[in-house]
């Protein structure tokens, strides 16, 4: 059995695994009702974002919008954009344009349940942190909810308790148990 990613058309990245091939490219607009959909699948109601800031999310930073695709559809997608550390996008947040950016900031990243369990989050991250990277960012950034802290502890980030009072209300604006946490992209 053949694992790993190879270069499908158009360069998009798939992986191979004895569950199911898949396949990351960039998110387009037709892809909002699938993203809707996981959205809705993954999240508490208190955190759940509408339509047209997930629209805004992608006509914003387009190029740092992934989805993952399998024989069924879109199955997972990843939201990021590039700020500094320490600055938490509350929720319902416009991304905010950074001119001295030193950090991607993962904002939303949602796998559809029949997808779980093939590595799909990280691809997804792993795919963001590279072009991260390729930007010469430092950091990347985000904020865990519904206990995922320990996946993003296997990412490589930790948490990060220095926040100025502003940025400590934007993660407040979470309405459930929230945890801002860094990874240094340069060790």
């Amino acid at each position: 059995m053949i694992t790993g990613f190879f270069a499908g058309p158009h360069g998009n990245l798939r992986r191979m695994s004895d569950v199911a091939m898949y396949t990351l490219r960039p998110m387009q607009e037709h892809d909002i009702p699938a993203v809707l959909a996981i959205q809705d699948e993954c999240y508490a109601a208190e955190v759940l974002e509408e339509e047209a800031v997930i629209r805004s999310r992608l006509a914003a930073f387009p190029r740092l919008a992934w989805v993952a695709e399998d024989e069924q559809g879109v199955c997972a997608y990843l939201f990021a954009y590039h700020s500094r550390v320490g600055k938490v996008t509350p929720l319902d947040g416009e991304f905010q344009q950074h001119e001295e950016a030193d950090c991607l900031y993962l904002h939303d990243l949602a796998v559809a349940r029949r997808a779980g369990g093939r590595g799909i989050g990280p691809a997804l991250v792993q795919r963001n942190l590279q072009q991260a990277q390729a930007a010469q960012l430092r950091y990347s950034a985000l904020v865990s909810v519904q206990d995922s802290a320990a996946f993003w502890a296997r990412q490589g980030y930790i948490e990060h308790e220095q926040l100025e009072p502003q940025q400590a209300g934007n993660l407040a604006s979470y309405q459930i148990p929230a945890v801002y946490m860094v990874r240094s992209l340069h060790q």
